[in-house]
């Protein structure tokens, strides 16, 4: 269970005016969002309407063409470190490393978040167990099924864990017993005062949360 924020830590994540150009095309424009401690977004849309993007730009790995995020207030880019700091960004590809078993993948993330070693140990079984990933520890990652890769790179958010989850198609080549093990995971992260921007054309459960439709951001014509 991730451990409550007091009232003290609670913070705020915002964006306002955001607008998003990739190789000349306007992505998105004119997009706000306020989410809090515990809070939820889940982004819909067809395929190439800037799910993607905005995650990437809420990640601080794309700068918005116009617009600006904030944290409590302070915006992201006068801190850039922090902001990744308190990221968990997880894309399309699983950055799970062949040559490495999943055990020793997951223990390289721990262990790059939390120098402490018998703690980021600690940190690995409990992800290796919450994601039924426990009998794989030894497996090399390219033996790998899709699925079993797509567990492991989401048993990263709790062997290295972070305020802030950005997650692209989590639920891509999971089955229904491990969709509602991450449901559960995201369910804990949120109690414990974490948030969640999630992308999804599929069904997760995610009570509470804001749904943002980012066809509904999309304009007629290119900026200059």
């Amino acid at each position: 269970m991730v451990p409550a924020m007091t009232e003290q830590g609670s913070s705020i994540f915002s964006g306002s005016g955001l607008a998003c150009v990739r190789g000349g095309r306007v992505v998105f424009a004119g997009l706000d969002f306020t989410l809090a401690s515990g809070g939820a977004l889940v982004l819909l849309g067809p395929n190439g309407s800037g799910k993607s993007s905005l995650l990437r730009v809420l990640s601080g790995l794309l700068r918005p063409a116009h617009g600006q995020l904030a944290w409590n207030g302070e915006p992201v880019a006068d801190d850039p470190e922090a902001h990744a700091a308190r990221t968990h960004y997880l894309g399309h590809h699983d950055a799970v490393k062949p040559v490495l078993s999943v055990a020793e993948n997951l223990r390289f993330w721990a262990r790059l978040h939390d120098s402490h070693a018998g703690r980021a140990d600690r940190a690995v079984e409990t992800a290796l167990e919450r994601f039924g990933l426990s009998h794989l520890s030894s497996i090399p990652g390219k033996m790998l099924s899709a699925g079993q890769k797509r567990r492991t790179n989401l048993a990263r958010l709790l062997a290295a864990p972070s305020p802030l989850w950005l997650l692209d198609e989590p639920t891509t080549a999971l089955d229904r017993a491990s969709i509602a093990a991450l449901e559960a995971v995201l369910a804990e992260h949120r109690a414990g005062g974490g948030m969640v921007v999630l992308s999804t054309h599929a069904d997760i459960a995610m009570p509470g949360a804001v749904e943002m439709h980012l066809d509904r951001y999309s304009v007629a014509e290119d900026l200059p």
